[in-house]
């Protein structure tokens, strides 16, 4: 994980996410001399809003300000006891995290707020369907998913079988996209913009997105790490619809037929309201659309240089055939 620089910026980033900016009806959207919004700059979407909403929440779609103020409060807390030196002889759990003998968490970058839209604190960055749920898995994607748990469950044979974020391959949970969600820590971009690009470079495994303006996708034939990206301009709304993924990138079980199709739309100084619909018949029963926001980041976008996995990796693969022969050998001796 790349740590350098992160606590500085941390608590800056905490006095953005608070910030409730109001869309100004006088608010212009800033151009490129082509002519279209400029979207450019640093952003973060750490957000304390769940992916899917509680299930007792029902179809509440927001927080009352009282409750928001809540888990601001919570957050905060929270935050701030991760940043607390730990305690090498403390005694935790299995699994706790900061682990026995670790330094703290002070590299953690979760959001503090709950995502705001259109004056609302959500509940859910699910949209649709009401109960801001994901929709049921078809047949077919429940028996693809078991088939790939017992295909790989316990397996490292060689690196293909590790994970692509161990890899550096893809980011860590979805965090280029698409879709683009917050992680843990390193949610944080920069956009860059061309007359005939936009490129969404994710500080996460340092995944670089570049969104073709205007043209066609490529033959399905042809799949692309985070797949194969067009965006069109619809007034002051950057579209960008995105297909043909490489069977090892899925988000949340999709299959590679998966589409998604993001909006970003700029409304003030300090935020972008950014969605996005995945429609994939082979996975789920229905479309589902999600909904956060992108806000205006003060820090920086560091290099993202994590090699542990990489020198890792020779030991876990050794230690695994290790295991093996010494099982072998014992079955042999029996």
């Amino acid at each position: 994980m790349d740590m350098r620089g992160v606590s500085l910026r941390w608590y800056g980033a905490l006095a953005v996410m608070a910030t409730t900016t109001a869309v100004a009806a006088e608010y212009k959207v800033p151009r490129l001399p082509n002519g279209v919004p400029d979207l450019q700059g640093l952003w973060t979407n750490g957000s304390a809003t769940p992916f899917e909403r509680d299930a007792k929440s029902g179809d509440r779609r927001s927080y009352t300000q009282a409750e928001a103020d809540a888990i601001r409060e919570a957050a905060r807390a929270r935050l701030e006891a991760d940043a607390k030196p730990a305690d090498p002889n403390a005694k935790q759990e299995a699994g706790a995290l900061p682990p026995v003998g670790n330094y703290n968490l002070f590299w953690t970058e979760r959001g503090d707020s709950p995502v705001l839209i259109n004056g609302e604190y959500r509940t859910s960055m699910i949209v649709d369907p009401p109960n801001g749920r994901m929709p049921a898995m078809t047949k077919e994607a429940q028996e693809r998913r078991r088939a790939a748990r017992v295909k790989t469950f316990g397996q490292a044979d060689g690196p293909e079988q590790r994970s692509l974020g161990e890899r550096c391959i893809l980011s860590f949970g979805s965090s280029a996209g698409p879709p683009m969600l917050p992680t843990m820590y390193n949610s944080t971009y920069q956009i860059y913009q061309t007359p005939d690009t936009v490129v969404f470079l994710a500080e996460m495994v340092h995944d670089a997105r570049i969104v073709r303006i205007g043209g066609q996708h490529g033959p399905s034939s042809i799949k692309k790490w985070l797949g194969d990206s067009v965006g069109r301009w619809e007034g002051d709304t950057l579209v960008v619809v995105t297909k043909n993924f490489r069977a090892e990138q899925s988000f949340r079980g999709t299959s590679e037929d998966a589409v998604f199709t993001e909006r970003f739309t700029r409304v003030s100084t300090d935020k972008i309201v950014y969605s996005f619909t995945v429609e994939d018949p082979k996975t789920f029963v229905a479309p589902f659309t999600a909904e956060l926001t992108f806000d205006s980041y003060p820090g920086n976008v560091y290099e993202y240089a994590c090699h542990e996995g990489n020198y890792g990796l020779p030991g876990i693969i050794m230690g695994a055939r290790a295991d093996e022969e010494a099982k072998e050998a014992k079955q042999k001796g029996k």
